[in-house]
């Protein structure tokens, strides 16, 4: 049976986020609505979330799953080393379209997929999603569809393709568009633009002018 809840009623807005906050720390799969498209989440240190997640969206451990957080200083806890160019970079475009890929700390407990001892993150710009994160923590969050269909805009088209693979849905209506986060990885050192998205390429460089772009 699935279970969704309306983010516009106070009442089901209360119990919705209660019950997906449960679910998350349970390693349950809960569908939650973003400041892009909608995700796909569990909590990040559950220990059989990340594999349901990969699982429901018939994706390999290769591609590892984000992390969303509710707060810019979850980045210290997480970033083995927040040098000044991706501080700036949080404090310009968190919350927001922005998912930056860092050297994760050598101490986290979970199991993200084969991440090289990265992590990527980003705080989302969705005041459900930002009390959600707040109540759980740092959650792993991937687009809400099954590989290769298109990422879901509204909580019907995530519940079409996902099904009862996912314990709750909150429903935030729909999305401001289909355009994903951009991505920036300075795990390396260097700054480099992996995927552009939602944040312009002309945004990033008021920040980071000389970031390096991928063919």
């Amino acid at each position: 049976m699935i279970r969704k809840f309306s983010m516009d009623n106070p009442i089901e807005r209360k119990d919705g986020l209660a019950a997906a906050a449960a679910a998350a720390r349970r390693g349950d799969l809960v569908v939650l609505p973003t400041d892009t498209v909608y995700g796909l989440g569990t909590d990040s240190f559950s220990k059989n979330g990340p594999t349901k997640l990969l699982a429901a969206k018939g994706r390999d451990r290769d591609m590892p799953i984000p992390v969303l957080v509710g707060h810019t200083k979850a980045l210290d806890g997480l970033a083995q080393r927040v040098d000044p160019i991706t501080k700036a970079l949080a404090e310009a475009f968190w919350p927001g379209a922005l998912t930056i890929i860092v050297k994760s700390q050598p101490t986290l407990r979970w199991d993200l997929g084969n991440t090289n001892q990265t992590v990527a993150l980003r705080m989302p710009l969705n005041p459900v999603a930002i009390e959600l994160l707040n109540i759980v923590g740092p959650m792993a969050v991937s687009s809400a569809n099954k590989t290769g269909q298109p990422a879901a805009t509204n909580v019907d088209e995530a519940i079409a393709q996902l099904g009862e693979a996912v314990t709750i849905y909150l429903d935030g209506g729909q999305t401001p568009g289909n355009v994903a986060s951009t991505i920036i990885d300075v795990s390396s050192g260097e700054i480099k633009l992996l995927r552009q998205g939602a944040i312009s390429i002309e945004e990033i460089r008021l920040v980071v002018p000389n970031i390096e772009l991928l063919p």
